[in-house]
C-alpha cells in the first residue's frame, strides 16, 4: 500500500504541473505516455516482430501531431493517406515474410496503435480547448474509480463480468456513477462550462459508463494474453494503460457527441 501510494503522489508531482502548463511541455508528456502505453501493449503478443512495432510506433507519432496534414518535401499528406500507407505496410510485410508475421499479426498491430493513438491523441486535443475540460472528465473519472470501489467493498454481490473482471460488481458500478454524477455537478457548479446542468449531468453519467466500459475492455485484453498488468512502470499500479485505460475510452467518445471539438 505504501508502495501504491507513493508512486501515485509522484506520478500526480509530474503529471498536475505539465497538465496545468500545457503547451509543448505537455504535449511531451503525452507523447511519452503514448510512446510506452503502446509498447506495453505490443509486448503482450509476442509474435509481432521488431520491425512492424516501430512502424507502429512512428505511425502512432504522426496520430499525435494535431495538425490535421504532414508536410514532408512540399508533399502533403493527410491523416487518412497515413493511415492507408500503415495498412499496406502491414499487410506488404505479412507476404515479406512468408507469414510469420501473419494477417492476425498485423491486424493486432494496426488496432493497438488506432486504440492508443487515438485516446492520446484527444488528451491532447482536450486540453487545447481549456483546462476545465480535462480535469472534469478526470475528476469524473476518478469519483466513478473511488466509489465503485467502496460501494463495491460494502454492497457488492452480483458480479458485473466475471469473466473479464471477477472483482467488479454491479453495486459498485451503480455507486461509482452516482459518485461520479455528485462530482460531475459540483465540478459544474464551482467551475461551470457553457453548457446546461442537465447537459452535464447527462455527460457525466455517459462518462462514468463508458469509462467504465473501458476498464472491461482493458481487462479482456489483458486477461486473452494472460498478463496481470500491463506493464511495470508504476509500482503498485502496473503501467500507463493500466492506469489510462478510462481515459483512452471516454476522450474519443466525448469527440464523437461533440461535448469536445
Amino acid at each position: 500500500m505504501k508502495k501504491r501510494i507513493l508512486t501515485a503522489v509522484l506520478a500526480l508531482l509530474l503529471f498536475i504541473p505539465l497538465l496545468f502548463y500545457g503547451n509543448w511541455p505537455f504535449t511531451i508528456l503525452v507523447y511519452l505516455m503514448a510512446t510506452i502505453g503502446l509498447i506495453e501493449l505490443l509486448r503482450m503478443r509476442p509474435s509481432v516482430q521488431l520491425l512492424p512495432k516501430i512502424i507502429a510506433l512512428l505511425f502512432l507519432w504522426f496520430m499525435l501531431n494535431v495538425t490535421m496534414d504532414i508536410n514532408m518535401n512540399q508533399i502533403t499528406f493527410s491523416k487518412i493517406d497515413l493511415l492507408i500507407g500503415f495498412i499496406m505496410i502491414l499487410l506488404l510485410y505479412t507476404v515479406l515474410t512468408k507469414n510469420h508475421f501473419t494477417f492476425d499479426d498485423a491486424g493486432f498491430v494496426l488496432l493497438a496503435t488506432m486504440y492508443v493513438g487515438l485516446g492520446f491523441y484527444f488528451l491532447i486535443v482536450t486540453r487545447s480547448l481549456g483546462l476545465n475540460y480535462v480535469l472534469f472528465v478526470l475528476f469524473v473519472i476518478w469519483a466513478t474509480d473511488t466509489g465503485a470501489y467502496f460501494c463495491g467493498n460494502s454492497f457488492g454481490k452480483n458480479k458485473l463480468w466475471p469473466k473479464i473482471s471477477p472483482n467488479k460488481t454491479i453495486e459498485g458500478a451503480i455507486g461509482g456513477i452516482i459518485c461520479a454524477s455528485i462530482v460531475g455537478i459540483a465540478f459544474h457548479l464551482i467551475y461551470p462550462f457553457d453548457r446546461s446542468l442537465l447537459l452535464i449531468i447527462v455527460v457525466t453519467i455517459l462518462i462514468s459508463v463508458i469509462g467504465q466500459i473501458g476498464d472491461l475492455v482493458a481487462s479482456a485484453f489483458k486477461r486473452h494474453y494472460k498478463v496481470k498488468d500491463s506493464g511495470h512502470i508504476l509500482p503498485g499500479h502496473g503501467g500507463i494503460l493500466d492506469r489510462m485505460d478510462s481515459l483512452l475510452f471516454v476522450l474519443p467518445f466525448l469527440y464523437i457527441i461533440q461535448f469536445i471539438s
